[in-house]
């Protein structure tokens, strides 16, 4: 298992499920992690607690990242707490929750990450790496069909996803990559859970068509794979089930 010592590292949407693994699992290797939450500081602040108590080093950071503030907050804290940054992963995602406006999934999974990245790399040496977290069904979507209740999310990601990835001649300048994590519908998560209240029966049938469904852990362990994987800029690492999509594509 390579090692992260010296390794510093912002996880978006670490409060909970698939961030919150990746930020113990980064940690668990030796790197120091700035854990972010929106809302909930007592889910972060266990997150934290969990890391150092394992002997690791985190801290929690209260950021809206679809605020002019939020994304900055999160840089000054590395540099502050650690001394620098050079790792981002960018997990942080949603737009199915109500309330939040009709344009929030735009703001939250294209506009905040180009928001946080931006704010990144001012502060990112040489050698740092960009992991950028998405699904198939958005990665595909303008080639293979979604639910209904996920395609302004699905759209929202693959817009956000093609935003990073025009950005890569200006990383490749500071000697930054970008790898982007494109994985099935994951065991567990708030978003699976929601698209099966909204069409009752869609996990069981995903489970049937791929085979089997990764768990949180298991996507964060391949989330974390990435970190160090010997792969160019720009690649994108299929985790699970993605044989369908590319067949449709």
């Amino acid at each position: 298992m390579a090692t992260l010592e010296g390794t510093t590292a912002i996880v978006t949407g670490s409060s909970r499920g698939i961030g919150a693994d990746v930020a113990q699992q980064l940690a668990a290797q030796g790197a120091a992690v700035v854990v972010n939450y929106r809302q909930k500081a007592p889910r972060a602040n266990k997150v934290v607690a969990g890391i150092e108590a394992a002997g690791g080093k985190a801290v929690a950071v209260g950021a809206d990242l679809t605020t002019p503030e939020g994304p900055a907050a999160l840089v000054d804290a590395a540099v502050t707490f650690f001394g620098g940054l050079n790792l981002l992963v960018l997990n942080a995602s949603g737009g199915m929750e109500t309330g939040m406006g009709e344009d929030y999934a735009l703001k939250l999974n294209r506009d905040a990450q180009v928001a946080m990245l931006t704010a990144a790399v001012e502060v990112m040496p040489a050698g740092s790496r960009v992991v950028f977290i998405t699904s198939h069904q958005a990665h595909f979507i303008e080639k293979v069909e979604t639910m209904d209740a996920y395609e302004p999310v699905a759209r929202s990601k693959r817009a956000g996803e093609d935003a990073l990835r025009a950005l890569i001649p200006q990383l490749d300048e500071k000697g930054i990559s970008l790898v982007v994590v494109s994985g099935d519908m994951i065991e567990g998560t708030v978003t699976a859970t929601l698209l099966d209240r909204a069409t009752p029966g869609a996990i069981e049938a995903r489970r049937q068509e791929a085979g089997r469904l990764y768990s949180v852990a298991e996507f964060a362990t391949e989330i974390v794979r990435m970190v160090t994987a010997d792969v160019p800029t720009g690649h994108t690492e299929y985790v699970g089930g993605a044989e369908d999509f590319l067949a449709k594509s």
